[in-house]
Formats: structure tokens, sequence, C-alpha cells
């Protein structure tokens, strides 16, 4: 590791040097870089990330001084991969920088793949707001360069974050655009069911038993064989409950559909939301009586 340290050192003072000196259209910048490049890779084999990550932003601003965007670009990207190890800001701040520059020369599927995965570290550290704001970006950006499968599943995060955060009409008018262009591709048509089930639950959330039941009539019109799938069945079950005030047969109706389909953790967040809404309209209905 010293070696490596020593060595990193050693090509970061001597690109310092070049920068410093005097150079003939440019050379000066060119030999800095290479020299920091071989900087970045020595702090890399020495684990120093952050170290690496400042020596890849120098690298970055010499590519910038010769006007070689791309590899400027790049170079932030790289910056940004040592700097997740130790700084999310400032890697964040690195991807930032790459996806400007992308959008400058026109690769916008580069800028789009950076911005997911700028929404990607935020997810990861739990900062959901700031997750759904470069989801939709993203997903704006592989829309533009029709690369719809990476845009529905930046959408669908939206999606799912925008429900977390209460944000249900949201998140159900994303569930039910991509069911409608899911529809019109054999691939993924076979997933038409989860997305309007999805934008049912929000539905449900929503506590609006007349929108939930005009909902479900606007799905048969989206796809109409969803009111012979299970999915269908289900949520009409559960509005029947909520009509009825009943929580035991909401509570048996969420049993049945896990027993044959496992829910996973964020339906069963919103389901258990729903069904708190119901306890507590029951309890009002008992204290009045």
């Amino acid at each position: 590791m010293g070696d490596h340290l020593a060595r990193a050192q050693d090509f970061e003072s001597k690109a310092e040097k070049r920068l410093t000196g005097w150079g003939l259209f440019g050379s000066k910048f060119e030999d800095a870089a290479d020299l920091f490049d071989k900087s970045s890779n020595s702090y890399k084999l020495a684990k120093s990330w952050d170290k690496a990550g400042a020596t890849y932003i120098k690298l970055a601003n010499c590519h910038l001084k010769l006007e070689s965007k791309h590899e400027a670009a790049q170079a932030y990207v790289d910056a940004a991969h040592c700097y997740k190890k130790t700084n999310i800001n400032e890697a964040v701040s690195c991807l930032d920088n790459a996806v400007n520059i992308f959008c400058e020369i026109g690769r916008l599927s580069m800028a789009a793949r950076y911005l997911k995965e700028i929404a990607e570290l935020y997810e990861a550290e739990q900062n959901i707001e700031q997750a759904v704001i470069y989801f939709e970006r993203a997903a704006d950006f592989y829309e533009n360069e029709e690369v719809n499968t990476s845009a529905n599943q930046c959408k669908q995060k939206v999606a799912q974050y925008s429900a977390q955060l209460e944000q249900y009409q949201r998140s159900i008018e994303i569930y039910e655009e991509i069911a409608r262009q899911s529809l019109n591709n054999n691939l993924l048509k076979y997933g038409v069911k989860g997305h309007l089930l999805n934008a049912g639950i929000c539905q449900l959330c929503r506590g609006d038993v007349v929108a939930i039941t005009n909902a479900l009539e606007r799905y048969q019109d989206i796809d109409p064989t969803f009111s012979g799938t299970r999915e269908y069945r289900f949520l009409a079950d559960i509005v029947a409950a909520i009509d009825e005030e009943d929580v035991g047969k909401f509570t048996e109706v969420v049993k049945e559909f896990d027993s044959m389909t496992p829910l996973d953790s964020w339906k069963t967040t919103l389901l258990l939301r729903v069904k708190d809404k119901l306890k507590a309209k029951e309890l009002e209905e008992d204290d009045l009586t």
C-alpha cells in the first residue's frame, strides 16, 4: 500500500509542476492529464479513495482545458465511483458534473444512466425525496432517447416512492400510464395486471370508495381481460369490505390473496394504511353508538 501511495503522490506532484510550467499548444495539459491519470490509479490501488477522487477531478479539469469533453465527463464518473466509498455528497456532485457535460455533447443516454445512478445513491441513503427527483429526470431522458424499458423502470420507482410519501394521485397516474403503454408490447403486456393492481392499491389509500369503483371500471377499459384476474377480484373485494366498514372481511381478503400471490413490503405497507383508516372509522362509529 505504501508503495502505491508514494507513487501516487509522486505522479500528482509531477502533474502539478507540469501545469505551472510552460507548454506549447496545450501540451502541458496533455502531459499533466497523463500524470493525473497515473496518480489516480495508484491512489485507487492504495485504497486512498478521497485522494483518488480529488485527483480524478484534476484530470477532468485538464480534459476540459483540452476541450476533450467526453474524457472530462468520464473522469468525473471515475471520481464519483471513488467517492461512493467515502462521501456520497461528493459522489453526487461529480456525477452531476458528468451529466451536465454529457448533455452538452448530446450523449443523453449516458446522462440518463448517471442520473439513475444518482437516484440509486440517494435511494441507498434513504433520501427518498431526492431519489424521486433524479429517477424522474432519468425517466425523461430515457424516454427522449426511446429507451422505454429503462424509462419505465425509473417511472415505477417514482410511483413507488411517491406512494410512500402519500402522493397517491401521482403514483396512480404513472402506474396507469405504464399499464396503457405495456398493452401494446408483447413482452410487457403480462405485467399490466400488476401495474393496475398497484394503481388500485394507491386508489384505496385515498379512501374514496366512489373513485375506487370508477377506477375499476376504467381499468376494464384499459385492459378488457383485467376483470377476469385475481388482482381485479382482490381490489373489488377490498372495496366491498371498505364500503361495509368491515375490518374482519378486509383482513380475510388480504390474507387469502397473500396466500396465493405473496404481497411485497410496499403493498403490505399501503394496505396497512388502508386498514388503519378503516379501523379508525369503525372506532368512530362505535363511539357514536
